[in-house]
């Protein structure tokens, strides 16, 4: 019975280390679209090509040569290969999301500190008067 359970186990192992890859990958390429300041565009073009998915992975086949000598082309691969799936696709569009909220509120934050940093300048220069 033990041979007959390692298979799987391995197998499930192989398929829980792969989720977690893709899941990074698709982490990484959010973080640079937002990073980039591209995240409302890339969710209008994701969102409306969704029911393309899987053209438009073939059309990143097409493109490889091109593009492999900006990607590591491990990375490229994978990435094509996850966009044939909608529901990695809807995966990316959450993460561009919730990254975009993550740097709106990063940024409303730091404008509330530097608006209490003004404040309290501005009352040690009226007591110094």
């Amino acid at each position: 019975m033990d041979r007959g359970l390692r298979p799987f186990l391995k197998e499930e192992l192989e398929a829980s280390t792969k989720e977690k890859d893709d899941d990074a990958l698709i982490d990484a390429l959010a973080t640079r679209v937002v990073r980039m300041g591209l995240g409302v565009p890339a969710i209008f073009f994701l969102e409306s090509s969704k029911p393309l998915s899987f053209l438009g992975s073939q059309l990143l086949v097409f493109l490889e040569p091109f593009v492999k000598t900006f990607f590591d082309i491990k990375s490229y691969d994978r990435f094509y290969t996850l966009m044939e799936d909608r529901e990695n696709v809807e995966k990316l569009i959450q993460r561009v999301e919730d990254l975009e909220e993550k740097q709106k509120e990063e940024k409303a934050e730091q404008k509330r500190q530097r608006k209490i940093e003004k404040k309290r300048e501005k009352e040690q220069r009226k007591g110094k008067t």
